[in-house]
């Protein structure tokens, strides 16, 4: 029933990170639309300040309170959750206001010394301001409920704040373009603030109708000594920090490869122009491929956290172990094939999505950051789970240090150029990701699945030599790259899925779970002999 909590978490998270980036998609292209360049341009410049901001107040929050919280709910502490909440609450409406106000001090010293070189986006700065503020609250009611393993009111709000944020974003920024592209960018700069209010009064709205249940837990269920004030506060203050710091890593690692890659592509021998237009194919849309594959992992990573901490709690090592291999399973389930399918396709896929084939290289080659990031995500849950968060911490500082130096030698070499950046980013989360097994290997009863690994792998292999050459042969007899590319991604999933089926990777248990057709789908196998009967 807690693999199924998990697992269903997960599932629940995974839709909802979709949801959010299939509307964030469409609210670029309205902004482009409306905007235009320049307008965007503007807008850029100051959102970066504001995910910087939001990240170092916030980013380690929910998972430090979902840790603590997790922990309470084992030991029937339901009164010693809800101080953990209301402690932490306080904590971040003081972080919230200090940041909001930080930021609108910075806004002129930003604009003053030419770190944001157009003095126009200083509207934009200020308009994301209460966001700050807003933004940071919600991260303590997203860890609680996270922490109660509930992750249906997370993935509510999630949706619903960025459904008003981009309507926000769209309407503001309409009506004030008749005053100035500046205004215009800032309207849609604002749209961060109404979208995180909504996000807030739907978890209140969930609070307010579980808190009498948790209220009643608490009654029943209070023996333990509560913690004071001060030892809650300094508790998730060191969880949080180091989980912070590993999460801001990422954005980090980005603004370097800004600051690093056109200077060494240059230095390669490509002109300012070529040396920006590869950096725009490796940036702008190879690694946004990596991180819409890897929702699903991330949403494990975010599920795996509390499930495991509440088995560490209880000292449940073999729950621990159990639920370790189910998130490195699933990871490898899901990574492996997107990895293939972009290496395979990356030509087809660039001209599907980007109307141009020149960034088929560099999806091509940050095709296996897919699965390297995600585990590195699903290892990094499980140590924080355990209460390790410093480790992951200093393993992601170490690999992005390798990777600041791959990046410089590799990137200026002619015959790597582009590419080389590249590999830079898979060693960077490989050995993340190493250095994270290696740990979890040591200090829990967790083992890798090997066996699973090698099933999963060589079906894999099959899906993509299947989809490379269905793509050939389609787009022979079928006028238009698109239907061709789609019909090879069908074909190739439909030799990935039956080949698990036939090697016992995938059960028919786990096939019956699939909404709306996973029960007449093992129907259809056992019809055709290639599935048992189970015993």
């Amino acid at each position: 029933m807690v693999k199924d909590k998990f697992l269903r978490g997960a599932l629940i998270l995974t839709a909802a990170g979709l949801m959010v980036k299939l509307i964030g998609a469409f609210n670029r292209i309205l902004l482009s639309r409306l905007l235009g360049g320049e307008g965007i341009g503007l807008y850029q410049m100051a959102y970066p300040v504001y995910l910087l901001m939001v990240s170092v107040s916030s980013a380690g929050i929910p998972i430090a309170i979902s840790i603590i919280v997790a922990e309470k709910i084992a030991r029937n502490d339901y009164a010693g959750a809800g101080r953990i909440f209301r402690v932490s609450l306080g904590l971040m409406v003081v972080t919230g206001i200090f940041f909001a106000l930080a930021l609108y001090g910075m806004a002129g010293f930003l604009i003053d010394n030419n770190i944001i070189r157009d003095e126009r986006a200083y509207q934009a700065l200020i308009a994301l301001t209460p966001a700050v503020f807003f933004a940071t609250i919600l991260a303590s009611f997203r860890g609680y409920f996270q922490g109660h393993q509930m992750m249906t009111p997370p993935a509510v709000s999630q949706i619903l704040e960025q459904f008003v944020r981009v309507v926000t974003m769209v309407v503001l920024a309409y009506y004030l373009l008749p005053y100035g592209l500046e205004y215009a960018a800032a309207g849609a700069a604002f749209g961060a603030v109404p979208g995180a209010v909504t996000g807030l009064i739907v978890l209140s709205f969930f609070y307010a109708r579980y808190r009498k249940n948790w209220q009643q837990q608490s009654a029943e269920n209070n023996i333990a000594p509560q913690e004071s004030i001060k030892q809650i506060a300094v508790r998730l203050v060191k969880l949080a920090l180091p989980v912070s710091c590993a999460n801001i890593m990422l954005p980090v690692v980005t603004g370097i490869d800004m600051l690093i890659i056109p200077g060494r592509l240059e230095a390669a021998g490509h002109t300012v122009e070529q040396a920006t237009t590869l950096f725009g194919y490796f940036a702008g849309m190879g690694l946004p491929l990596v991180m819409l594959a890897t929702i699903p992992t991330a949403s494990l990573a975010a599920s795996i956290v509390p499930a495991v901490s509440e088995a560490h709690a209880l000292q449940n090592f073999e729950g621990i172990r159990q639920k370790s291999l189910t998130a490195i399973r699933l990871c490898l389930l899901l990574t492996f094939p997107a990895v293939v399918g972009l290496a395979v396709l990356s030509e087809p896929i660039s001209q599907l999505l980007y109307g141009t084939k020149a960034a088929a290289a560099s999806i091509a080659h940050l095709a296996p950051a897919i699965c390297l990031l995600g585990l590195h995500q699903i290892t990094t849950g499980m140590l924080q789970g355990m209460g390790m968060t410093i480790i992951p911490m200093l393993n992601m500082i170490a690999s992005t240090l390798l990777k600041i130096y791959l990046v410089w030698q590799w990137t200026a070499v002619p015959t790597y150029g582009i590419v080389g950046a590249a590999w830079a980013t898979n060693i960077n989360f490989g050995l993340a990701a190493a250095l994270n097994l290696f740990f979890l290997l040591r200090y829990s009863t967790f083992s890798f699945p090997l066996k699973t690994t090698v099933k999963i792998l060589t079906a894999t292999l099959l899906m993509g030599i299947c989809a490379y050459l269905s793509y050939v042969e389609f787009i022979k007899y079928i006028a238009g790259n698109t239907i061709s590319t789609l019909l090879a991604i069908v074909s190739g999933s439909i030799i990935y899925f039956f080949v698990l089926i036939f090697s016992g990777e995938l059960k028919a248990a786990e096939i019956a779970k699939i909404p709306f057709f996973g029960s007449k789908l093992v129907k259809f196998c056992k019809n055709i002999h290639l599935m048992r009967d189970e015993k």
